[in-house]
């Protein structure tokens, strides 16, 4: 019996660890959340807690499987950050995926292993039986991560949408542990032999269950990311409007002033023929202030594109976001207005959006350079430290925008500045 007693025990921790390793790597990973060190002995030492406790008979298992339930939980939600139903979907799908993984293992044990009782051969294949049962679970755990992400800046949707089946599938599967391989008697009959087929078929079709699932939430995923990427260019296309609006205003003032310029300068002069110096000097003021108020704050020589940096720029002032434009745009090109839109206001609202987070010298520089057939933008702004976020709905309306005319976007960090490089095919 010792070496039996010895076998178990130390089959039992390494089955601990290895359960407690993957569950933190996994929760961490679906989550985007950094895991420490700390996370993993914590764990595993809460895991051999509830593996010793003596939990009454009747309802060991599931007192079991609900404290480690609950340990995962608050490693989530304490430790790592996560919220609740992001926590509660991350620990049922961690708790259900290993036990569907040892759980096959079972079936299969429990069918192929009687004839092995007693025999040396025994502890090597139980051994192995177990490394299988993880190799199956990392496998589950890493098809879940390529088909799903709950991290704070994708779709976390689909933590509400998982975790009723999530807990519907974890408790059946932690009945169907509980009720056929809790006690087993042997040897097996046909019957029963039969039956553990059974079940054994039934995890298979929960493992299919899970991955129908992991596919559903995928789609929907995408779903919502089309809806939104459409939500955008709704809404793009109605500032489009609007920019294209006020300039055409701006054009029939300017055009109605310089119709009547030679009506003012008349009366000026006949102002000071007379000697009306002051007169003539106040109406000369009120000229310059209606002339100022035609003009742009920012000339780049598209009207369009004046206005939008006025607004969006003005909007930055307010903040106490400074501004450096030194940009010419080519007067006669193939490339629309409501493109230009597309990549300026992108790329400003970006620029904006990283500033409001700094302190100290906040300040947004844009250029641009013509050479040949090909114009270069560029847009510079102080930024976090840290690797650079995945490019969103904006950034990939920009390129698509910047690959319509045969060109593309760069972005890159230099020196806590992150640079936006658009280059357009004028031809």
């Amino acid at each position: 019996m010792k070496p039996i007693f010895a076998f178990d025990v130390c089959l039992t921790v390494l089955s601990l660890i290895g359960q407690g390793v993957m569950h933190i790597l996994f929760i961490s990973r679906l989550t985007g959340k950094k895991r420490r060190v700390w996370h993993f002995p914590l764990y595993i030492f809460l895991l051999g807690i509830i593996q010793f406790v003596p939990f009454p008979d009747a309802a060991s298992g599931l007192l079991a499987i609900g404290a480690q339930a609950l340990a995962l939980y608050g490693m989530s939600h304490a430790a790592l950050g996560n919220g609740g139903s992001v926590s509660w979907t991350v620990t049922f799908l961690a708790i259900y995926i290993s036990q569907l993984s040892f759980g096959i293992i079972n079936s299969m044990e429990t069918i192929l292993f009687p004839q092995l009782i007693g025999k040396k051969l025994l502890y090597p294949v139980v051994f192995l039986a177990t490394l299988a049962a993880f190799t199956i679970c990392f496998c589950l755990y890493a098809v879940v991560l390529k088909f799903l992400s709950l991290t704070e800046d994708g779709r976390t949707a689909s933590a509400g949408v998982l975790l009723p089946p999530g807990m519907f599938f974890c408790a059946a599967q932690l009945y169907i542990l509980q009720t056929a391989y809790r006690v087993l008697q042997l040897p097996l009959s046909p019957e029963a032999v039969g039956k553990h087929a059974m079940l054994l078929l039934l995890q298979i079709l929960g493992l299919g269950a899970l991955l129908c699932m992991l596919y559903a939430c995928r789609h929907l995923d995408r779903s919502m990311e089309q809806q939104e990427a459409l939500r955008s260019l709704e809404q793009a296309a109605q500032a489009q409007k609007g920019y294209i609006a006020e300039a055409q205003a701006r054009y029939e003032q300017t055009r109605a002033f310089r119709h009547d310029i030679q009506n003012h300068l008349s009366v000026v002069c006949a102002l000071l023929d007379s000697g009306k110096t002051d007169e003539g000097r106040r109406y000369l003021q009120k000229l310059r202030a209606a002339s100022s108020m035609l003009a742009f704050p920012y000339q780049t020589g598209n009207p369009i594109v004046d206005i939008l940096l006025g607004e969006k720029l003005g909007l930055a002032k307010e903040k106490g976001i400074l501004a450096e434009v030194s940009l010419l745009l080519p007067a006669s090109c193939g490339i629309e207005d409501p493109d230009w839109c597309v990549i300026f206001s992108n790329a400003l609202d970006n620029a904006i959006s990283a500033c409001r987070k700094m302190e100290g010298e906040r300040v947004i520089r844009i250029s641009g350079e013509r050479q040949g057939d090909f114009f270069m933008l560029a847009f510079e702004n102080p930024c976090l430290e840290g690797p650079l976020p995945p490019a969103g709905t904006g950034l990939s309306n920009l390129k698509a925008a910047a690959e319509k005319y045969q060109g593309t976007m760069l972005t890159e960090k230099t020196g806590g500045y992150f640079c936006l490089h658009v280059l357009l095919n004028l031809s």
